[in-house]
């Protein structure tokens, strides 16, 4: 895949900013972190809608066509339970800049939207688990497999499948730690690319503590293999690790400005 892929998380309706100008159809509050993200180096955005059972497909159009238009196609993640609204948000979806991305489908409820996505053309984010986490990584790379083998069926290149380990909570799950770490690599030795939800890691964290628990796993994680990740690219810490992983596993040519790069 080449320089990593940073899929920004910021668009989310559990913000209350962010929930109140999706009910209000209010532009400018989600247009700020659109290009705040951009700006810190955001490949991709993350557009969650929550599972908008009601009026979700009306909802997802907007906020596609709304981010587009005003930032130069930025490609998108689509993110809700709602498949409908996926499938809406794909209708108005600009290609320019990349291929949607479906986030996400599991080996689970949610197998369908590997069909989606295939139907569509898209990206997807596949979860390596059923129903809630997995036990290890025999059971990670089982459904691995079975997501796999489903997307190929339907014509999908292996490209366009982003395996997601699920990166778990240190606060709690510390010994899982090194086994994620260890499944990215396996992911990689595939090669398949992958993701994951970053902000796992240092939940319920300290404030102060999460940019560098999370600064230190992406290193890690990346040198494993790790091909994207959700994250907030507004963290400069984060970015930073980032940025000098890239330029060590020479995915990017070092210059002394490669922060600002």
């Amino acid at each position: 895949m080449g320089k990593f892929i940073i899929i920004g998380e910021r668009i989310h309706c559990i913000s209350p900013v962010i929930k109140k100008a999706m009910e209000e159809r209010d532009p400018e509050p989600i247009l700020k972190r659109a290009r705040e993200q951009i700006a810190a180096g955001a490949t991709y955005l993350d557009v969650n809608i929550g599972p908008s059972e009601k009026g979700g497909e009306d909802l997802m159009k907007w906020a596609v066509t709304t981010i587009q238009s005003a930032c130069d196609n930025i490609p998108l993640c689509l993110d809700t339970s709602n498949r409908k609204a996926i499938e809406a948000g794909i209708s108005v979806y600009n290609r320019t800049n990349g291929k949607p991305i479906v986030n996400s489908a599991d080996a689970g409820d949610r197998i369908e939207n590997i069909d989606l996505a295939a139907a569509n053309d898209a990206i997807v984010l596949a979860l390596c688990s059923k129903a809630g986490i997995s036990s290890d990584n025999d059971e990670r790379m089982g459904y691995c497999q079975e997501l796999l083998e489903r997307g190929m069926g339907l014509g999908m290149e292996p490209d366009d499948l982003w395996f997601d380990p699920l990166f778990l909570v240190i606060k709690g799950m510390q010994d899982k730690q090194l086994e994620v770490l260890d499944f990215i690599r396996q992911l990689s030795d595939m090669g398949l690319n992958s993701t994951g939800g970053l902000s796992n890691v240092s939940n319920m964290m300290p404030k102060e503590l999460r940019p560098i628990m999370d600064g230190v796993m992406i290193s890690m994680a990346m040198y494993c293999g790790l091909t994207s990740a959700i994250a907030n690219p507004c963290d400069a810490r984060l970015m930073e690790a980032i940025r000098s992983s890239d330029v060590i596993k020479g995915n990017t040519l070092y210059a002394d400005s490669y922060l600002q790069l």
